[in-house]
């Protein structure tokens, strides 16, 4: 659909800020998802730093107008260093009295607050638990709120289009919410109007529809005398290079994808999906032009039993899902560990027990990666910490697995998974290499079993493969040959040579570093998808005069880094902040009992918030 290009003037004075917190709710049919990421990614192109945070309901579908039905979309820009989505909102839309009610506790006083008015209806405001409309019983009168009639005025702006029923108008005032933004923040709508053009082109009335409201949103906040002038956040100091915005998931996605072309192995993918890691498996079962098998299996067993088919036949292989999906793994993971072959299970952490909590965030399946299999069951566990990084500890996850010829478990949670932020493109060249220990020559005397004497990796070799033929299984084995042993001694020395082979990991990943303080009063630990939150609470500290305080935070888990002893020598106090209620501290006692560990536990379904981090950092240092 060709179009003028719109011309913005500006009327009015431009604030430069540097940052800005801005929080969209509504109903789940309300499209907040959609106008956050479309506000995240014009933000990005204009070369703002960006972190982002989707907060919606586990139905898939919830009662209209209903407290637990408010589904969100928060995103931080910058000028400045972004790592978390921010704390404190500076700007709330919400399009109903619901969002309003969930969500005012986060807005700054004298902050702006927008609204659609046209919802504020007597069955809406009783939905939401309240007994007077607040936008006239003065409970928001510390704040700046901006009553539009957002639904009435999409209306107005449509009633000349033809072959729109009523249901797609109002569906569309999300894009009348998105123009008033934009023109706030000196945002300029042609990315969303391409998008638009390209999402409806198969409905060219939808996309009229949505570009026109998108346009009236836009110029009826230039109108408004409530909005005084509007801001901008200037461009952040990035390093040089080309930059995408992906979400945690499909980073996770595309470092796989590298993994494969890098190891020269094709890429196999057996999953069941389940949120919130279902996004995975349908970013890779597009890519079937990089030779990639992607199969949507049955049920979360036939998923792993499948990819390790794969592996068995040669191929780099991976199954995605999340705590209640690895629970039912847990005994096919073991099969993979005891055959020792390589497997990638990536665990994109939720709320739990049970169903739990499937759309919000946690870390409470750690002790479930490092643990949950029947025997003595080792494996190397690992945890990408941001939405971007995933990229790069999908990639890692590949490489351990197929050098040390052992299951790996990658953990990511829903924070980071659906969070999203920029990421700097590299090349394959760029990536390091990755060595295979599959066996091509023939040679006297090969057995399944003989192992790289530095790594303790065994040979890996394709069945049909002329001189290597040889069967492997869930019974123990004779530690040579492979074949089926039920010999005291031999199960006791494979059990050791096991777990050793998962320890002397440890000489292949990096040594744990510090970030501010290198040695003083106060540690703070993490791991995980905690990183932004952490760093960014350490980071005021510091900058505040508290030159005592470092932060360490941890990618590997199993084996933990070989000098991580070192690093906590160094400190008086050590702090460990999880978003469980105390597993990796666990870890780290067992581990180092010489050591006090204090804690910081927060199991809410939601990330730390900088406040209350910087608050018991004080505290501690005091």
């Amino acid at each position: 659909m060709a179009r003028k290009p719109l011309i913005f003037e500006d009327t009015k004075n431009i604030e430069v800020l540097e940052s800005v917190v801005v929080r969209f709710v509504g109903d789940s049919g309300d499209g907040m998802q959609l106008t956050g990421t479309q506000f995240s990614d014009t933000s990005a192109m204009f070369g703002n730093d960006i972190a982002t945070f989707p907060n919606y309901p586990a139905e898939i579908r919830a009662p209209q107008g209903s407290l637990y039905g408010v589904s969100g979309f928060q995103v931080h820009i910058g000028s400045i260093e972004i790592n978390t989505p921010g704390d404190n909102v500076d700007l709330l839309v919400a399009m109903n009295p619901a969002g309003l009610k969930t969500n005012l506790y986060a807005v700054k006083p004298g902050h702006t607050i927008i609204v659609d008015t046209d919802s504020f209806t007597r069955k809406n405001l009783e939905k939401a638990a309240y007994d007077v409309s607040p936008l006239s019983d003065g409970s928001l009168e510390n704040y700046r709120v901006i009553e539009v009639a957002m639904t009435s005025l999409t209306k107005e702006a449509l009633k000349d289009i033809e072959g729109i029923d009523n249901k797609s108008i109002v569906r569309s005032k999300n894009m009348f919410a998105l123009g008033m933004v934009y023109w706030m923040y000196h945002r300029f709508p042609e990315h969303t109007i391409n998008f638009l053009s390209q999402k409806f082109k198969e409905r060219p009335q939808i996309a009229e529809a949505n570009i026109k409201v998108l346009n009236a949103g836009y110029y009826f906040a230039e109108t408004l005398e409530l909005i005084p002038n509007s801001y901008t956040i200037a461009p952040a100091k990035m390093v040089p290079g080309t930059y995408r915005i992906l979400l945690g998931n499909t980073a996770t996605a595309w470092g796989f994808l590298a993994a494969a072309e890098k190891s020269g192995l094709q890429l196999f993918l057996g999953s069941y999906p389940i949120t919130p890691a279902s996004e995975i498996l349908h970013e890779l079962a597009k890519h079937k032009h990089f030779g990639v098998m992607a199969l949507q299996a049955e049920d979360e067993i036939a998923g792993i039993t499948a990819a390790i088919g794969a592996a068995f036949a040669g191929d780099l292989a991976i199954t995605t899902t999340s705590g209640p999906g690895l629970s039912l793994k847990g005994e096919a993971l073991g099969l993979a560990m005891m055959v020792e072959l390589p497997l990638v299970v990536v665990n994109v952490q939720r709320g739990g027990p049970s169903t739990g909590l499937p759309t919000k965030t946690e870390q409470s399946d750690l002790l479930q990666a490092m643990y949950g299999r029947n025997g003595e069951s080792p494996v190397i566990v690992i945890a990408a910490s941001t939405p971007a990084n995933c990229f790069h500890y999908a990639y890692e996850a590949a490489k351990l697995a197929l050098e040390h010829m052992t299951p790996v478990i990658l953990l990511t949670d829903g924070y980071i998974a659906n969070g999203s932020a920029p990421w700097k493109i590299k090349t394959v060249a760029e990536m390091p290499a990755i060595k295979s220990n599959r066996v091509t020559k023939a040679k006297k005397n090969w057995h399944p079993y003989d192992r790289d004497p530095e790594t303790l990796a065994r040979s890996w070799a394709i069945p049909g493969t002329l001189g290597f033929e040889h069967r492997i299984g869930g019974l123990e084995k004779d530690r040579v040959t492979g074949n089926v042993s039920y010999v005291p001694e031999n199960h006791e020395q494979m059990t050791k040579i096991r777990a050793e082979k998962i320890k002397r990991v440890e000489k292949y990943i990096p040594e744990l570093t510090t970030e501010f303080a290198n040695t003083g009063d106060l540690l703070v630990v993490g791991w995980g998808g905690t990183y932004g939150a952490l760093h960014t609470a350490v980071k005021q500290l510091y900058e505040e005069g508290n030159k005592s305080i470092g932060f360490a935070q941890f990618n590997y888990i199993n084996p933990l880094p070989k000098n991580t002893e070192d690093v906590f020598k160094k400190f008086k106090k050590i702090i460990v902040c999880e978003l469980n209620n105390g597993q990796f501290v666990k870890v780290l006692r067992i581990n180092f009992n010489s050591f006090e560990f204090l804690q910081f536990n927060k199991v809410q379904g939601l990330p730390f918030g900088n406040n209350e981090l910087v608050q018991k950092f004080k505290n501690l240092l005091r």
